[in-house]
């Protein structure tokens, strides 16, 4: 059973997703604070209980939930799914930009939620399992400790930035399309309004740029090009 963490500060609202989650056959702990949510990831880490995602409100008493994000590369490599505001568009892409995976609107459809939370599992478990040989690049992506290097200088990459990396190292040199990625990395079709595809690979760009002036390609209305 899926083990998560659920960080929100609205104890109703997380009571009801707890239950609904739990039904549906993913075990769910909840804390209400952004410390809370810190000191039972470094309790996790030291045991054999880690939990395998974090949900996580913005808007949290003591630490809130971007400050959580700005600390979570020092204790875990947990994935990240983000609880933020209708219409709080800067905080999704904030939050993004800070390495979390996926992002969904409150007030939230436990459904949509369940979704959310097995596709970033599915993708985490199947990226883990699968190690499908890569072409020759100056990147070098290791599939089983999920780590990346390019001319032997270690980058940290999250693991939605790592499985981007190997979708598109897959297919070197052409032009992958922003759908065929959000649906085979993100796990979920492309939509209209959706720029979580374009801030992670915004992302990606900014750590290779020291090695390469243009790393990854934006082909206006097809999709990206990996050219290191």
């Amino acid at each position: 059973m899926p083990n998560i963490l659920l960080g929100d500060d609205d104890e109703e609202l997380t009571q009801l997703l707890q239950e609904y989650l739990h039904n549906h056959g993913i075990q769910c702990d909840c804390v209400h604070d952004g410390e809370a949510v810190i000191q039972k990831l470094k309790t996790a880490s030291n045991d054999t209980s880690a939990y395998d995602l974090l949900v996580l409100d913005i808007m949290m008493p003591k630490i809130d939930g971007l400050s959580v994000l700005r600390q979570l590369p020092n204790i875990s490599d947990i994935p990240v799914i983000m609880l933020t505001a209708k219409g709080e568009e800067i905080d999704r892409i904030i939050g993004l930009e800070l390495g979390a995976d996926d992002y969904i609107t409150k007030p939230c459809n436990p459904r949509e939620l369940l979704a959310r939370i097995n596709a970033v599992i599915k993708r985490t478990n199947a990226a883990a399992s699968e190690h499908t040989p890569l072409p020759e690049s100056r990147l070098h992506l290791d599939q089983n400790q999920r780590l990346c290097q390019i001319d032997g200088v270690e980058l940290q990459v999250t693991g939605t930035e790592f499985d981007l990396l190997v979708a598109l190292l897959k297919q070197k040199g052409e032009v992958v399309s922003k759908a065929w990625l959000s649906e085979h990395v993100l796990q979920r079709e492309l939509q209209p309004f959706d720029r979580s595809l374009d801030v992670h690979v915004s992302r990606l760009r900014k750590k290779l740029q020291p090695f390469h002036d243009e790393p990854i390609k934006a082909i206006r209305g097809k999709g990206y090009q990996l050219v290191l």
